[in-house]
């Protein structure tokens, strides 16, 4: 995962917590830490095609993500992204269709995203932080800022007290099982880019 090389930061949990990477530079090397075994993933992949044949061909528009090809674990179907944007109804079936197969099924802003695994962002966050860090996220929980866009991010929205919302996150209010504590005026990256600028200008006038 080229950003975890490039980017400033100690590591990325990826795929609602499939997976953490971390980039040791000393050894040039890339830790990836997987909540399921190689094995499971196998399984889940050839599962997953299935699933994904059967959304194609039920739920007329859907699409299948385009960065699809680059994903390990999951499935997204594209609902609005690169394809005409489907109704609340079609995205109600493509969830059913990953859940009568036995899979998780979650809503993003753009995907549903559908996997096999117990896992979620905060359990993935939570190991993360124990074994790179050797800390718990429960002591620290007040000192993080998460920022999420999408019923996906419940759990992290849930757990974090300084959790934010980019404004598009309000596109999902019936389907939030936890709101954000904040809300930017701005959707997506903008909105992004606006927290960080509060949190830059908070920390100058600090120095000040």
């Amino acid at each position: 995962m080229k950003p975890v090389k490039a980017w400033p930061v100690d590591g990325i949990v990826g795929e609602n917590g499939a997976f953490f990477f971390r980039y040791e530079p000393q050894a040039r090397k890339m830790k990836r830490r997987y909540w399921r075994t190689e094995r499971q993933r196998r399984n889940d992949h050839t599962k997953l095609t299935v699933i994904r044949d059967e959304i194609l061909a039920e739920v007329a528009g859907a699409g299948i993500a385009a960065d699809q090809a680059y994903r390990e674990t999951d499935l997204a179907i594209d609902f609005r992204e690169d394809v005409t944007p489907l109704g609340s109804d079609q995205v109600k079936r493509i969830v059913e269709i990953f859940e009568q197969a036995g899979a998780v099924a979650k809503v993003s802003s753009i995907h549903v995203n559908g996997w096999f695994g117990d896992y979620d962002k905060l359990a993935m966050t939570r190991r993360m932080f124990e074994e790179e860090f050797s800390i718990d996220i429960e002591s620290v929980a007040d000192t993080i800022a998460f920022v999420g866009d999408s019923p996906n991010d419940c759990p992290m929205f849930e757990f974090f007290p300084n959790a934010v919302g980019v404004a598009n996150v309000r596109d999902f209010t019936d389907s939030l099982t936890a709101k954000p504590g904040w809300l930017t005026e701005l959707p997506g990256g903008s909105g992004f880019a606006e927290f960080a600028d509060r949190v830059i200008k908070a920390k100058s006038s600090r120095k000040t």
